[in-house]
């Protein structure tokens, strides 16, 4: 079973990444379409997490906090999202 204070680390470094990143490509872009895709993607999941763990099933709410923040983190590698110059909460290609 996951560790209760792992499952809370997590759940909040998804919300502070969420609360953090924007849309990188402008509004009438090809790829602002992809963008919202992962925005999207990623509310899902961390409201799934945020169920999963009320729900008291800490496995399945770890699961999807990884996914949510994976969905974040691939939309900044990618540059469909902005995360700024954040080098602690998304990963870089260098």
């Amino acid at each position: 079973m996951a560790d209760p204070t792992l499952l809370e680390k997590y759940l909040t470094l998804t919300r502070q990444a969420l609360a953090q990143v924007r849309a990188a490509p402008p509004e009438r872009s090809f790829l602002r379409g992809a963008s919202d895709d992962f925005l999207a993607m990623a509310r899902a999941y961390l409201s799934d997490a945020e169920h999963f763990s009320q729900q008291g099933d800490r496995d399945r709410a770890l699961a999807a906090a990884s996914y949510a923040h994976a969905w974040l983190d691939a939309g900044v590698r990618l540059g469909v999202l902005d995360g700024g110059s954040d080098d602690a909460r998304f990963t870089f290609f260098r």
